[in-house]
């Protein structure tokens, strides 16, 4: 036997042996993960809150495009463009992990915030919850979220009035989330799910403050 005939039948050996020593250690990994990275269940609070808070998320975005055009407000316009961003790529990430998961975006007929329980409408704003209200059908679909009526009177406003009333819309819209990704944070099983829902309750109320300071210097105050 040559020396580069032995040198080759070294290599072929221990990349064999490397490979085997691969799929030991993958097939421990997986036998060691948590039961909580199996998919969730269509009707878990994992999948709810994903689902209900991409919902959520879409109209804070929709309100911060809004404002932008509404006022030539730096500080507002920049708060504005974070909210819009940040969330906008959150619900990105919400939208994926259903994809991933197999399971649907949209399921007809469940009510929102089912997956919290109890306290799916409580301990957020009374500002745009579901409930009584002078026309039933103005009504927010989650607690927090602004009704059509509010959103028209946005679109409508401009400078120093608009202002006012995106940060007084975003602040009750924050208030909501904040109640929303709490739940998730008790009830959701999913690690990264969990870790984004303390994210946004970190930021949105480090905002809340922020939003509370604008509206000081412009005379007003949250409306809750």
């Amino acid at each position: 036997m040559t020396r580069t005939h032995g040198a080759s039948i070294t290599a072929v050996v221990l990349a064999l042996l490397f490979a085997g020593g691969a799929v030991t250690f993958a097939s421990a990994e997986r036998e060691e993960a948590p039961a909580a990275s199996a998919t969730p269940a269509s009707d878990s609070a994992d999948a709810g809150f994903a689902r209900d808070m991409s919902v959520h998320h879409q109209q804070a975005v929709e309100m911060s495009f809004i404002v932008r055009d509404r006022t030539q407000d730096e500080e507002v316009r920049r708060l504005a463009y974070d909210i819009a961003n940040t969330q906008a790529n959150q619900r990105g990430m919400m939208l994926g992990w259903l994809d991933m998961w197999g399971l649907p975006k949209v399921v007809s007929g469940a009510e929102p915030m089912a997956w919290m329980g109890a306290s799916g409408h409580h301990g957020a704003s009374g500002h745009g919850e579901t409930g009584d209200a002078a026309d039933p059908a103005d009504t927010a679909l989650m607690p927090g979220m602004a009704t059509k009526s509010e959103l028209e009177r946005l679109r409508k406003a401009s400078g120093k009035e608009a202002e006012i009333l995106y940060l007084q819309l975003m602040t009750d819209h924050h208030k909501g989330g904040v109640h929303m990704a709490q739940g998730c944070v008790e009830k959701c099983s999913v690690v990264l799910e969990r870790n984004l829902a303390q994210g946004m309750v970190d930021a949105q109320e480090s905002e809340i403050t922020l939003m509370t300071e604008l509206l000081r210097k412009r005379g007003a105050t949250p409306r809750g």
